[in-house]
Parts: C-alpha cells; sequence; structure tokens
C-alpha cells in the first residue's frame, strides 16, 4: 500500500477482508505443522505484513488461529495483511510435550514468526488473491500476554534458557515495528513463586537490547496477579527498560483483556468495553501505519485526538 489509506480520524471506510484458515506450513522438525490464518483486504497493493502471537487464557480456541478477531478484522480491513500462526502452546492442540521450551513453548513461538517469513511465497501460493500484492520490506508483529513475550523476543529482548544456560537471542531484522498488548514484564522477584518456578525463561527477561521501534499497551488496572507481585505496572517494564524509541499507551480503567481484544463477546473477558476495543484498534493501526510509512501523520493525530478528548481512554508517552 504505497499510499496512505487514511488518518487515524479518517480512516475510510473498511473495506471487505478475505480470510482464509488453515494455511498448512509443513514442518518435519516440529511437533505438528504449522498452521496459520491468513487475512487480508481483498483490495490493494504493496500490502504491509502484521504477525500476530496468541495468548495463552482459558478459552480452548482464542489461543490459536482463531483467536483475536477485533484486531484482526480492522487491521485486514484497513490495510495490513494479518498472518496468525497456532503455537505449540496453543490449548486447540493439546500437546503432551517434553521439549525444552515447553510447556509454552517460548523459543517455538518466536521460531514460528520468523518460520512464516521465510516460506511467505507458500503462504502466497496457497491464497491466490494474494499473489503479488505484498510488500515483503514492510513487516510488523504483534502479540498480548504470552504473545506480547514472544513478539519482544523477536523485537530484540533476550533470556537466559534455563534449559542450558544460554543467552537466547532471537531478533528478526525484517520486522520493522512492534506492538506489545498487555505482556510481561520484567523476571528475577517480580513474579509469583509459581511463575518463577513452572515458567523459569521469565526469570531473566532483558529488555536492553529491544531496540525495535514498540509500542507498548498496558492497562492501568491489570494486576495479573498470577503472574506478578507487582501489579499493572509489570506490564509496562517493556517500554521503560528498553532503548528507544518506545511509546506506552496506558488505558485507563483496562484489565488483561483491554476491553476483549481476543475475540468477540468472550467469557473470559473481565473488563468487557467496545469502546476500548475500539482505542485499541485505531491507536496500534496509526502506530504501525506511522512507523512502516515515515511520515504518515496517522500517529500524530491519533495521540492528539486522545490528548484533546474530555474524557480520554488513556494516554500515550514516548521516548
Amino acid at each position: 500500500m504505497s499510499e496512505p489509506t487514511g488518518t487515524a480520524d479518517t480512516l475510510g471506510p473498511p473495506v471487505p477482508v478475505l480470510s482464509v484458515s488453515p494455511v498448512v506450513l509443513s514442518a518435519p522438525d516440529r511437533a505438528v505443522d504449522l498452521r496459520v490464518r491468513v487475512s487480508a483486504p481483498v483490495t490493494g497493493s504493496e500490502l504491509p505484513i502484521l504477525l500476530l502471537s496468541h495468548g495463552q487464557g482459558h478459552s480452548n480456541h482464542l489461543s490459536s488461529l482463531n483467536g483475536y478477531a477485533p484486531l484482526v478484522d480492522f487491521w485486514a480491513a484497513h490495510g495490513f495483511v494479518v498472518i496468525q500462526p497456532t503455537h505449540l502452546s496453543s490449548t486447540s492442540l493439546n500437546l503432551d510435550s517434553d521439549a525444552p521450551d515447553a510447556p509454552m513453548h517460548w523459543r517455538s513461538r518466536a521460531e514460528d514468526m520468523t518460520r512464516v517469513l521465510d516460506r511467505l511465497d507458500e503462504v502466497e501460493a496457497a491464497v491466490p488473491q494474494l499473489l503479488g500484492r505484498l510488500d515483503r520490506d514492510r513487516v510488523a508483529v504483534a502479540g498480548h500476554s504470552m504473545g506480547g513475550h514472544t513478539a519482544s523476543l523477536l523485537l530484540g529482548a533476550r533470556l537466559t534458557d534455563p534449559h542450558d544456560g544460554t543467552e537466547v537471542d532471537l531478533a528478526e531484522p525484517r520486522i520493522r515495528a512492534g506492538v506489545l498488548l498487555a505482556t510481561t514484564g520484567g523476571g528475577g522477584d517480580a513474579l509469583t513463586g509459581f511463575v518463577a518456578e513452572n515458567y523459569p525463561f521469565l526469570l531473566t527477561s532483558d529488555f536492553s537490547g529491544m531496540r525495535t521501534p514498540a509500542l507498548v499497551v498496558a492497562g492501568d488496572k491489570d494486576a495479573s496477579a498470577h503472574l506478578t507481585v507487582r501489579g499493572p505496572e509489570w506490564h509496562a517494564d517493556p517500554y521503560f527498560l528498553s532503548p528507544g524509541p518506545k511509546s506506552l499507551l496506558t488505558l485507563f480503567g483496562a484489565e488483561h483483556g483491554l476491553g476483549g481484544i481476543s475475540g468477540y463477546d468472550v467469557a473470559e473477558t473481565t473488563d468487557e468495553s467496545p469502546e476500548r476495543v475500539s482505542a485499541v484498534q485505531r491507536l496500534t493501526w496509526a502506530y504501525l501505519r506511522t512507523e512502516l510509512y515515515p511520515g504518515d501523520p496517522a500517529w500524530r493525530e491519533a495521540r492528539e485526538a486522545l490528548a484533546s478528548d474530555p474524557h480520554p481512554l488513556g494516554r500515550v508517552e514516548s521516548r
């Protein structure tokens, strides 16, 4: 999409979206083949690519290629080709795995995204309506919760593999920007005892090398007491503990579901708010639009609109 489709306040009408799933990428080195959903506008060319990593949650299928429709539908209707893998940690797969990175499959998750980028020719061949329409130089990643952890690794965050003690660097240079939604924060004594014992890869999260531009989205009521003892501020760590350029969107009153981004009317959403979901849709779109198309005013205009609202849904800070 070589020309802007509109600013954050003048997006224009959404275009129809085509969605194809599953697109199956054979993976003999993986427990099961990699299955992805591809969603794209039916019109337009030179379309930017947005990889979306799902979280975990309580539902059986939101943590798969079938989740996050409120975001996917919006992003695709406004110009992105959204590719969603089903990671090995997905509840829908119900894998009994002894892999070193199980049960969250933190390493495999990031490798799924690199695999997709390596095999875009196969993705295009499986979705003929996309042939010749992708802009492979404009790639972004987004992730919610555990998916945010996955996205952060691709953006340059590191950790120490608890299995062998090596430093893990899974940064993907083809990714130019990211969005971390209710993501994981720092390790050490910030974690609950249960998390430290059962998910030790989170103990050594290091954001000091996460240099790729990113927008961190956090709810100021997202205590996530099952994960951290620090409360909502923990989810903002990737903003404060990484080098710039970064932006932080703090959503007022938002809990871990950020209003309901993981699916339409899902029971696990504790802070259901269509208005909040709309804000997440528009602000994330605007951020990525400007990062991938420098000079596009979408992000500046979105920030100004948020700041001038007499009853704002959140605030943005950048550095």
